[in-house]
């Protein structure tokens, strides 16, 4: 598939995202000025719509609450040849998506998978971090995948697995049911690095 003819969505699901929004839109025009962004608004109460229309995102949303619910949506409701899924709270860097899009192109992939790399000044919970860290163990060990980090909300997915893709999650463990359908599916997928902030 030659890039300069390859239809990428962005896809941000979104709740009371309101501060962020327009920043993580803008980004992403910035970063892949080819796609389409759109914005699904998980019933925010704030103005999270109205700052990603005025940043130039293509708005929808999904009343019942719950990330797998966006997810499931926006999988049924976008056709694609890439999607990008990235969280609307501006802790994840639109320039590295050319990197993970080019790696998912270039290497004939299903998904490329962000690997949280925390910054230094970045304050982390230290139970939070450990359940990371005992979660992946534990999927590695049933799995015998090479995931280091299964909860990542930064994703380049395949059309191929994004309309494979039985979602039944309601929350935020559609990242694990992500992973874990690529394994389960045998499909080709790599991490890549990312920031976090």
């Amino acid at each position: 598939m030659e890039h300069s003819k390859t239809n990428v969505a962005v896809l941000i699901p979104c709740r009371n995202e309101e501060p962020t929004v327009a920043q993580v839109v803008k980004g992403f025009q910035d970063a892949l000025p080819e796609a389409t962004v759109y914005v699904y608004d998980n019933a925010s109460s704030d103005q999270t719509a109205t700052c990603a229309l005025t940043a130039g995102a293509i708005v929808r949303s999904e009343p019942e609450h719950g990330k797998g619910r966006v997810v499931r949506r926006m999988f049924a409701d976008i056709d694609a040849d890439i999607y990008v899924i990235v969280d609307g709270d501006g802790t994840y860097d639109p320039a590295e998506a050319p990197l993970m899009l080019k790696t998912l192109l270039d290497e004939g992939l299903d998904m490329v998978a962000g690997a949280r790399t925390v910054l230094s000044d970045t304050p982390v919970r230290l139970g939070h971090k450990f359940g990371n860290r005992i979660f992946n163990y534990l999927y590695r060990f049933l799995f015998g995948s090479g995931f280091s980090d299964i909860f990542t909300g930064y994703r380049v997915l395949s059309r191929r697995l994004v309309k494979s893709f039985p979602a039944v999650s309601s929350g935020f463990e559609i990242e694990t049911e992500l992973t874990v359908h690529t394994s389960q599916l045998r499909l080709p997928t790599t991490e890549i690095g990312v920031t976090y902030k």
